[in-house]
């Protein structure tokens, strides 16, 4: 069996993700990595058993790393349980509701089919720590037992049940959706059986589309990264709302009834505007990262909402939220998290349906809801270089980036770096004026080629 290298980073931001079948997504390798799970997390165990929760999204190799990963933790000693085809939400509500010591998702999110990836989850349902992250990794590199024989994990129905019920009654609670026409986008990934059911049982005429897995075909075309399908239906069938999920149901991106798309800034905005109007927040402010754009700073500020903003990546959102004790936070990539009212899970399907609660609160469109949010214009501009000195170190480069953050105020921000593969600079300017922000970002490109230019 190849071992992958032992100097190679295991975990990236959202668990191991790689290609199907290769290097530490191999059968083998999965399944050590199942024992070595069960040996560092059953020590947290004080007596009982050791259960596990494990599921998969719509990926052909899904069902096989799932039953090599449960071999290798039933060889440590747990009990697991599957629960099949299941959002990645879902997978995380249900490790903590049926008060479960490990789940374990296997998924690549928004990737193509041939790519696969292992989530885990603590028994609260939250990513694990860094920490902990760090003791697997070690574990696994100091030497890996696969575990080739065992029986496939049991499949409990009885989980997406709990799952569907959960979405019904908590975020559908007094919730009708009866008169809204609806076409839900599944992806062909986790959250396919679901998400049409749910809407259903609020009342909603559901159409849904790309929810068929097949093996092959999640994220194809389909879904929050590749929604034309979804708003050509909305288009076609003169709906009211579409929801596009991604392969593991985490992200959700809507098209209008008007067939524009509403992403995770509108989300924000359409929430974030009414939960202020409407004075159910304590704390008016909302968390979201620096890729988020700047009309969401401006549409917020008009009904007095402020943005806490941190790195990409919805651990930092979550981190924040908690840290700062706030409601609602996301990425514009449509990865919402509605606090500890979710348990600080984001899932696409309870995104969707607190905008379908504020429409029919409002009595209003999704297109009247977003338009508070227009999207301010980015330019960006690449600069060749002959070195990299740090940025900060370039006094000339930062008294130009100062001046120009000066001159844009709250309406506008300055990203200046430099590529990671190609000996280039890059500078990106964000604001209302586009013809503005296009003189501003070429005044920085030429101080940076004055100083370091190639």
């Amino acid at each position: 069996m190849a071992q992958p290298a032992s100097s190679a980073r295991i975990f990236g931001t959202d668990g191991i993700r790689g290609r199907a079948g290769e290097g530490w997504l191999s059968v083998d390798n999965v399944s050590a990595i199942g024992r070595t799970l069960g040996a560092v997390l059953g020590r947290e165990r004080k007596g009982g058993p050791k259960r596990a929760l494990i599921g998969h999204d719509g990926r052909r190799s899904g069902p096989e790393l799932e039953h090599a990963l449960a071999r290798g933790l039933v060889a440590s000693g747990f009990q697991v349980s599957s629960a099949g085809l299941i959002s990645t939400p879902g997978l995380a509500l249900l490790t903590r509701l049926r008060e479960c010591d490990l789940g374990v998702m296997i998924s690549a999110s928004h990737n193509p089919a041939a790519d696969n990836g292992i989530k885990l989850f603590n028994r609260e349902g939250r990513k694990l720590s860094d920490a902990l992250e760090l003791e697997l990794e070690n574990s696994l590199h100091a030497g890996l037992e696969p575990v080739r024989t065992g029986a496939p994990p049991t499949h409990d129905p009885s989980l997406e049940l709990a799952y569907l019920g959960y979405l019904v009654d908590k975020a559908g609670a007094g919730l009708s959706l009866a008169g809204y026409s609806i076409v839900v986008d599944c992806s062909n990934g986790g959250a396919s059986r679901i998400a049409p059911r749910v809407l259903g049982r609020l009342g909603a005429h559901v159409v849904p589309i790309h929810a068929a897995p097949d093996g092959e075909n999640i994220n194809r075309e389909c879904g929050s990264t590749h929604p034309e399908s979804l708003q050509a239906h909305v288009r076609r069938l003169d709906a009211h709302l579409g929801i596009a999920l991604d392969g593991d149901g985490d992200r959700c991106i809507l098209v209008d009834e008007r067939g524009q798309l509403v992403h995770g800034d509108g989300i924000l905005t359409v929430c974030a505007r009414h939960s202020a109007t409407t004075n159910s927040w304590k704390d008016k402010r909302v968390v979201a990262t620096v890729m988020s754009n700047k009309g969401l700073h401006r549409a917020l500020r008009e009904v007095g909402v402020g943005v806490l903003t941190v790195d990409v990546g919805d651990r930092n959102v979550v981190e924040a939220l908690e840290r700062e004790a706030l409601r609602l936070g996301g990425e514009q990539s449509g990865h919402v998290v509605f606090g500890s009212d979710n348990y600080f899970v984001g899932d696409g399907i309870y995104t969707a349906l607190r905008v379908l609660r504020v429409m029919r609160e409002s009595g209003k469109s999704l297109s009247e809801l977003a338009s508070p949010y227009r999207e301010f214009p980015q330019v960006l501009v690449n600069v060749p270089v002959a070195r990299k000195p740090a940025l900060a170190s370039v006094k000339p480069v930062m008294d130009a980036v100062r001046g120009v953050e000066g001159e844009l105020g709250d309406d506008g921000r300055v990203l200046v770096r430099y590529s990671g593969t190609e000996s280039l600079a890059r500078v990106m300017v964000e604001g209302p004026d586009a013809l503005g922000i296009a003189e501003q970002a070429q005044r920085l490109a030429r101080v940076i080629s004055a100083e370091i230019g190639a």
